[in-house]
Order: C-alpha cells, then structure tokens, then sequence
C-alpha cells in the first residue's frame, strides 16, 4: 500500500538541497550552506551523497583565485524527487 521513501532523499539536510536546487537549478556551496544552515563539513558530505546517488553534478573550479563549488539538480535527481513528492502525498491521502 506505502511506497519505500527514497533514503537518500529521506534525510533532513539532502531534502533541503534537493528542494532548493529544484527550484535554482543549480547554486554555489555557499548559497546552499546560507540557505539551509548547515556547517560547510555535514553539507559537503551530504551533496558527496547525493552525488554518488546520481542525483546532482558537483563542479569545482577556481573563481578570482577561489576555490567555487557548484551543485547541479541532474534529471536523475528531479525524477526521483518527483517520486519521493508522490510517495509523500500517497502516505498523506490514507
């Protein structure tokens, strides 16, 4: 009757990212970290997660002589975002 909910989404701090960059589409370390108040060390191995799930891409680069980190939603993590939303609303109709 329930569907599994996706465990790497089911966490607190991944389902903020995912939610924020859902609507972004893509955003720099420093943002996310801003937006969902984490520390940069439980975020960078919270999006380490997610990147390995398929579910973002991870670009690091050099800005101004900065290091500069960009998450990117991948259509494999709105698909399964998706699929999480529904398995919620499915949980809530009963």
């Amino acid at each position: 009757m329930f569907k599994e909910l996706d465990p790497i989404l089911h966490s607190q701090l991944r389902l903020a990212v995912m939610s924020l960059l859902i609507s972004v589409k893509e955003a720099e370390f420093t943002f996310i970290r801003e937006k969902t108040n984490a520390t940069a060390g439980n975020l960078s191995v919270q999006v380490q997660k997610l990147k390995d799930a398929g579910y973002i891409e991870v670009v690091k680069q050099f800005k101004d002589n900065y290091p500069q980190t960009t998450c990117k939603v991948t259509p494999e993590g709105i698909k399964a975002f998706e699929d999480y939303v529904k398995a919620l609303q499915e949980y809530l109709k009963v």
